[in-house]
């Protein structure tokens, strides 16, 4: 099957089977692509992994540690064609990674959210609640992780309000006035998980805001939230009991700057489930081995998206496990899985510096 037929394909439907076979042949692909235009790609690849250039088993896929695009320029395309750098959002440290994309890249990372998103959302524009200010957009070459993912999502909704004015405070008035030409309509809200707690679920109003069509589609900011003991079922039990907002149309996804358009979506079980393009091993933090499922480790994230960027594997910070394959209630195929938190310093520094010296 060629790259563009599998892309094409409807989301969350390969099983185990038929994803292994054509998902490898179209990593091994991306490899050697990467293999022959990145030089520091290569380095890594031949010094802790393998000089072949094909890839044996999905297990043995290289990868790069999340924390290298924080030290160096990844690309594997010229200097002129960069068309966009991409940073983090720098949250955990004041050094953000920096993403570089060409126009191929980019349009194919906005093909590819589209894909997963119209899975849920359907074809038709809705009505759009961004719970954040529109100046996180003002920079249009050098997009932060929060202002990719709100260009990202705006694609798909219509008649756009920012909620938050230039110095984050809630616009009360232009709310109400949304409220009153949409309440109990079918509309879409976005925002990073923390700021729709704290702006829209806290939000004392003196007005009637029926919710009760909205699809929430939201992502990060957790650990702030853990750290108040909301979990995700009281977000979710707060926004339906406060705005009557329904469970099952509220979708956390786990996503980050690194590989942009590879999201994974929450599933109807509340896990975190892997589209067609994208792929997770669990890997045991003391020597990478492969973890089965059931047994935690640190996330390492596949996709088969970047091209302009060796982004295509690489080891995250996170501490997740694998919960299933194939038996999602919702009848998505593919892996499912949970994130658990932040590695340790420890195991953190240890990975990195392995790949960094």
């Amino acid at each position: 099957m060629t790259f563009e037929n599998y892309i094409e394909a409807e989301q969350f439907s390969f099983d185990k089977t038929e994803k292994d076979t054509l998902f490898l042949s179209l990593l091994n692909d991306l490899h050697k692509h990467h293999l022959g235009n990145s030089e520091e790609y290569q380095k890594i690849s031949a010094g802790f992994f393998q000089e072949d250039e094909r890839i044996a088993s999905m297990a043995d896929t290289p990868f790069v540690p999340v924390s290298i695009f924080k030290n160096r320029l990844m690309k594997s395309i010229p200097e002129e064609d960069i068309y966009k750098v991409l940073t983090s959002s720098g949250t955990t440290s004041s050094v953000p990674s920096r993403i570089v994309l060409d126009k191929a890249t980019a349009a194919l990372q906005t093909f590819a959210l589209s894909k997963i998103m119209n899975h849920v959302l359907g074809k038709n524009r809705l009505p759009m609640l961004i719970v954040d200010s529109k100046s996180i957009l003002k920079n249009r070459k050098t997009f932060s992780a929060r202002g990719a993912g709100i260009l990202g999502l705006s694609v798909f909704g219509k008649q756009h309000l920012y909620l938050l004015d230039d110095e984050f405070k809630l616009i009360k008035s232009a709310l109400q006035e949304f409220a009153k030409k949409h309440n109990g309509q079918p509309i879409l809200i976005f925002g990073f998980t923390f700021m729709v707690w704290q702006y829209l679920a806290e939000a004392e109003l003196d007005f009637e805001l029926d919710l009760s069509n909205a699809i929430l589609i939201h992502s990060g900011g957790w650990k702030k939230l853990e750290a108040m003991a909301v979990d995700n079922d009281t977000f979710k039990t707060k926004l339906k009991n406060k705005f009557g907002i329904a469970k099952e149309n509220i979708y956390n996804f786990y996503g980050m700057v690194e590989q942009v358009g590879s999201v994974f979506l929450e599933n109807s079980d509340g896990y975190l489930h892997c589209p067609n393009f994208s792929e997770v091993i669990i890997r045991n933090p003391k020597d990478f081995s492969v973890q089965p499922h059931g047994e935690e480790g640190l996330i390492q994230v596949i996709s088969l998206l970047p091209k302009s960027y060796p982004g295509h594997s690489i080891l995250t910070e996170d501490i997740g496990v694998v919960m299933g394959e194939d038996d999602a209630s919702n009848g998505w195929k593919g892996k499912y899985f949970k994130i658990l938190g932040r590695a340790k310093k420890a195991e953190i520094r240890g990975c990195s510096d392995t790949f960094n010296n």
